[in-house]
């Protein structure tokens, strides 16, 4: 394994406790410092593959689904057309991750991506075919994605976030 790259199998503790909290953490530094800067810091992803290709980052606010609060996660995002299409790959974990869910309750949200105003949205899960027509296009933006789509038994959800008329 070089420098790096990603182990071949999942990593003991990758769901534990501790990490879990790391990641919550580390996801509320990001958003704080990309909503602070508008995108200037905070708005690529420069872990693992990311590290010598950077990744676009973009801003998803989401409502739980079951505690209806608002949220925002950071994302890696693929442009495709007006489109923008998000993997909730969750590092390879064996669940989706809560924004998945929350997005499958509450389709209509809205995106910020850097420089740029928050948008309306709404998302839906790409059919097969897409999946299939984006999946290679998502592996070369971040080739982490097959790393983790090797370390679950789950299909990787990609789902595509179509734009709509502003609120």
């Amino acid at each position: 394994m070089g420098r790096f790259s990603m182990p071949d199998e999942r990593p003991d503790g990758l769901d534990s406790p501790a990490t879990a909290k790391l990641i919550k953490y580390g996801s509320k530094a990001q958003v704080l410092t990309f909503k602070l800067t508008n995108g200037w810091l905070g708005s690529k992803w420069r872990v693992g593959s990311g590290f010598r290709k950077p990744v676009p980052i973009l801003l998803l606010d989401h409502v739980g689904r079951k505690s209806g609060k608002h949220f925002t996660a950071p994302l890696l995002f693929l442009e495709n057309g007006p489109d923008l299409v998000i993997v909730a790959s969750q590092g390879g974990l064996p669940k989706n991750p809560q924004w998945y869910a929350n997005l499958l309750a509450h389709p209509d949200t809205r995106v910020t991506l850097p420089r740029r105003k928050a948008r309306p949205v709404r998302a839906r899960v790409a059919t097969p075919e897409e999946r299939a027509e984006l999946w290679p296009r998502l592996l070369d933006l971040y080739a982490d994605f097959a790393k983790y789509d090797s370390w679950t038994d789950r299909e990787i959800p990609v789902v595509v976030l179509e734009p709509r008329p502003t609120d």
